[in-house]
C-alpha cells in the first residue's frame, strides 16, 4: 500500500498482467500436451489392433471375428483386410478422441502377416527335425 507523499511505483500492477497472460499460455500447452498423450495412445491401440487382427486373420479366422477382435482392442477404429500373393494385410485407422476438437486428428496402422493357408511345407529336406537327423 502506498503512504501519502511517497511516489508511485512504476511497476505497480505488472505482476496481473503477466499471470493474466501466462495463465492461457499455460492452459494451452497443457491441453496440447494432453492432445498428443492421446494421439500416442490411439497410435499404440492401432499398432495392436492391427497386429491382432493380422495374426488372426492368418490364423484362418472368418473375416467377422477378426472385425470383432479389431473392434475390441481399438474401439471407434476402421478396419480394412485384404489379402494378396498370400499376404494379409490389416488397416486401422482411428480418430483421436478425448476432446471433440482432435476427432479431426485419425492415425493410422497397418500389419502384414503370411497366410498360413498358403504357407505349406515344400516337400523338401527343411520339414525334417534337425534333432532326427544323424550326426557326423
Amino acid at each position: 500500500m502506498r503512504r501519502p507523499g511517497q511516489p508511485r511505483q512504476p511497476d505497480a500492477g505488472y505482476a496481473t498482467v503477466e499471470a493474466a497472460l501466462a495463465i492461457p499460455s499455460l492452459v494451452l500447452f497443457t491441453v496440447a500436451l494432453a492432445g498428443i498423450l492421446a494421439g500416442l495412445a490411439t497410435q499404440i491401440r492401432c499398432v495392436d489392433a492391427a497386429r491382432l487382427g493380422a495374426r488372426a486373420a492368418a490364423r484362418g479366422e472368418p473375416a467377422a471375428a477378426v472385425q470383432t477382435a479389431v473392434a475390441r482392442a481399438a474401439p471407434g477404429a476402421t478396419v480394412r483386410i485384404t489379402t494378396e500373393d498370400g499376404l494379409i494385410r490389416v488397416s486401422v485407422a482411428a480418430p483421436v478422441a478425448g476432446l471433440p476438437m482432435l476427432r479431426a486428428f485419425t492415425v493410422h496402422a497397418e500389419a502384414y502377416e503370411a497366410d498360413e493357408a498358403t504357407v505349406g511345407d515344400e516337400g523338401g529336406e527343411g520339414s525334417e527335425n534337425p534333432d532326427d537327423a544323424p550326426g557326423p
